[in-house]
């Protein structure tokens, strides 16, 4: 028995169908890992900083995935872990136990009250010759009083002391300095919670030597401006997430990265502080 004529028809225009079905399916761009960011830059650095301390197994377990995740996509080259327990935090310890991709170098701060030694100078390496100091301080050294003056011991003094000649002795060209405090205060009672007050001594050190950034816990706000100085704080175990920087020759772009692995915050500092957004 012969076909009807229409079978034919009908079988292409199914095939066509399937066909263009095929085609939106593939040329459709694919959603990103994490919204905010511009994609992988080659010749920039990537690293992670992140609130350290006791978290519940599962949250960070969850926490720990999520860096994992930002550590293969941008291929970050460290991670800068803001902690009061130094080598002893439980998220640095577990990080580089449980997950291949996060056995990279950790940096973490320590706080003490009666031991020097906390502090110390990393210098990494950037693409066109350019290099970043990473200068981690034991905040625990330092005293600061409510009206942001500074009381120093003997070895917050060796600290300041130390910190002003690894200050004066470096040429690179990007100074990050870590603490586990943030130095930047807020008063209650006031609008915009911007840094009220800093303590003074650092803030004198950081401006004289041209640092760029201070890292540290989040204080009142996630990113605070003094000048040319930017305060970056990493958010707290309430407020789970982590930053993600990237280093360039003309600027540093720093992402917040929530635990839902979204990117709901982002700020530009530009070399010699020119810019903040």
């Amino acid at each position: 028995m012969e076909k009807p004529s229409w079978v034919p028809t009908l079988v292409a225009q199914a095939c066509l169908c399937f066909s263009l079905y095929l085609a939106f399916q593939l040329g459709e761009p694919q959603k990103p890992m994490y919204h905010g960011t511009s994609g992988m830059r080659p010749l920039d650095l990537y690293f992670i900083s992140v609130g350290g301390g006791f978290r519940p197994v599962n949250q960070q377990t969850h926490l720990l995935k999520q860096m994992e995740k930002v550590v293969k996509k941008y291929k970050a080259k460290f991670v800068v872990d803001i902690s009061d327990l130094g080598k002893d935090d439980p998220l640095m310890q577990n990080g580089s136990l449980l997950f291949s991709s996060l056995k990279l170098p950790w940096y973490t701060t320590r706080v003490s009250e009666r031991h020097g030694g906390g502090y110390f100078q990393k210098k990494i390496n950037l693409p066109y010759e350019k290099t970043l100091d990473v200068i981690v301080v034991d905040t625990g050294l330092f005293t600061v009083h409510p009206r942001g003056t500074g009381s120093l011991g003997g070895f917050g003094n060796n600290q300041l002391h130390w910190l002003k000649r690894t200050l004066e002795a470096t040429s690179s060209n990007w100074r990050i300095v870590v603490g586990f405090h943030p130095l930047a205060i807020c008063e209650d009672g006031e609008e915009g919670m911007g840094a009220k007050k800093v303590f003074e001594s650092l803030q004198l050190i950081f401006m004289k030597f041209e640092v760029n950034a201070y890292l540290s816990g989040q204080g009142c706000a996630s990113s605070v401006r003094q000048r040319s100085l930017s305060y970056l704080g990493n958010p707290g175990r309430m407020e789970d997430g982590f930053l993600l920087h990237r280093v360039s020759t003309l600027e540093i772009v720093t992402y917040f990265v929530s635990s839902g692995g979204e990117v709901v915050h982002k700020s530009v500092l530009h070399q010699r502080g020119k810019e903040i957004m």
